[in-house]
């Protein structure tokens, strides 16, 4: 998880929730897969595990980086490699793609609070627009 998103969760516990979006450039490509094993990952309760070692990786992005990856944080290699190409996971990273492309979504990381794009991604910034979605309510 970014820093900034960890910051926000401390210092809101109880008022804000993070929820993450797939959104696979179609530049890298890895990005797909690399979406696709996450969220297999999810399904052993290591998403975020998984997300950030992806993000570490980056630069390196292959096949067989992503395998290391499951390997490293003790996956179930047999389930792993079904879940990843399950329909349920395909398409919800595609609904995820189509959801992101609706919302203007053009790079990552992309943040929004409320459904509305973070500019000023400063913890100050960040914090501003939560306090004014919160008064709202």
């Amino acid at each position: 998880m970014l820093p900034l998103l960890e910051q926000v969760l401390e210092k809101n516990p109880n008022t804000v929730k993070i929820v993450h979006k797939n959104f696979p450039l179609q530049n890298h490509q890895f990005a797909k897969l690399a979406a696709l094993a996450a969220m297999a990952a999810q399904e052993q309760g290591k998403f975020w595990e998984f997300h950030d070692k992806i993000f570490e990786n980056y630069a390196k992005l292959s096949v067989q980086k992503i395998d290391e990856i499951a390997l490293e944080l003790k996956l179930d290699m047999a389930r792993f490699n079904q879940d990843r190409i399950s329909p349920k996971i395909q398409e919800a990273v595609n609904r995820d793609l189509q959801d992101g492309a609706a919302a203007g979504v053009r790079g990552t990381p992309t943040l929004f609070v409320n459904g509305r794009l973070v500019k000023n991604r400063s913890p100050e910034g960040f914090q501003e627009m939560i306090d004014s979605e919160l008064r709202k309510k």
